[in-house]
């Protein structure tokens, strides 16, 4: 098989050959991602671990060849190779090969399934990746406000935290300021701590404080976010119309310019008969 052809099949999604390889590469993708799942499982690992494994080392010699091969027949290796997708395909295949140096780290093989993005490419999801673009947009364009937002909300969870293990102190479990920032951080995120809680009617007073604190800064960041996707999607309708307005014009210059060429052919006529 030549050069192209593999490039066609494994590249292309447009082709009957190169959809189907596609759809198989996210199959294999998803067993190969339950498998790891499964294996998790205590049970499950010593019972069948072995045989996940095997499975597993299956998978991954599927994947370095398909790797391999996408460098081959790529047009521009080092582009590939340095892509989003090409170091995804990369970063899928390294945990198990390391999995001797550091057996925790073959859990990070669930990075394949970011490969599933090709799903939007392969089934023509291409609109909802645009819409992911204009939230990225939104959200770069926010990302001023939202540092000083955070910024400020780092400065105020070390103060409330030192507050409070002035005002419980270590008797109530608050034993350095790190743990009562960390206390306040959870707190105000109202995830809830569960082990330390206030003792005194003041800790409790600005336990409750902070608490409803959280629930108002939640709304703070949607804000911004969804002030300037608004901002955004006003500034592209406004460039759209403007376009619009532009064709339309250019249309009824072309038109003003016939009509004046028709006027000018008729005088010339008018200027005959006389």
């Amino acid at each position: 098989m030549n050069k192209q052809k593999l490039r066609e099949i494994i590249f292309g999604y447009r082709t009957k050959s190169g959809k189907t390889f596609d759809i198989i590469l996210l199959w294999v993708i998803l067993i190969s991602v339950i498998c790891v799942m499964l294996d998790s499982d205590k049970s499950i690992h010593q019972e069948y671990g072995g045989h996940l494994l095997t499975i597993e080392w299956i998978f991954t010699i599927f994947f370095t060849i398909e790797y391999a091969l996408r460098i081959y027949c790529t047009s521009n290796t080092k582009k590939y190779i340095f892509s989003f997708m090409g170091i995804i395909d990369l970063l899928s295949i390294l945990p198990t090969y390391l999995i001797g140096f550091y057996a925790p780290i073959g859990s990070l093989i669930d990075i394949r399934i970011m490969r599933l993005i090709r799903i939007f490419r392969i089934f023509k999801l291409s609109p909802y990746l645009r819409s992911g673009h204009t939230m990225q947009i939104a959200l770069r364009s926010s990302r001023p406000k939202i540092i000083v937002f955070i910024l400020s909300i780092s400065l105020i969870v070390v103060i409330l935290g030192t507050l409070m293990y002035i005002i419980e102190g270590q008797q109530n479990g608050f034993d350095n300021i790190p743990k009562s920032i960390y206390w306040a951080v959870v707190t105000l995120t109202t995830v809830g701590y569960g082990d330390v809680v206030p003792i005194t009617t003041l800790g409790k007073t600005l336990a409750v404080f902070i608490m409803i604190l959280g629930y108002a800064i939640i709304a703070v960041p949607t804000g911004i976010v969804t002030a300037e996707f608004s901002k955004n999607r006003n500034k592209s309708n406004q460039e759209k119309n403007q376009h619009q307005i532009i064709e339309k014009e250019e249309i009824i210059i072309s038109k003003e310019e016939e009509i004046l060429k028709k006027l000018n052919s008729l005088e010339k006529k008018i200027d005959q008969l006389k």
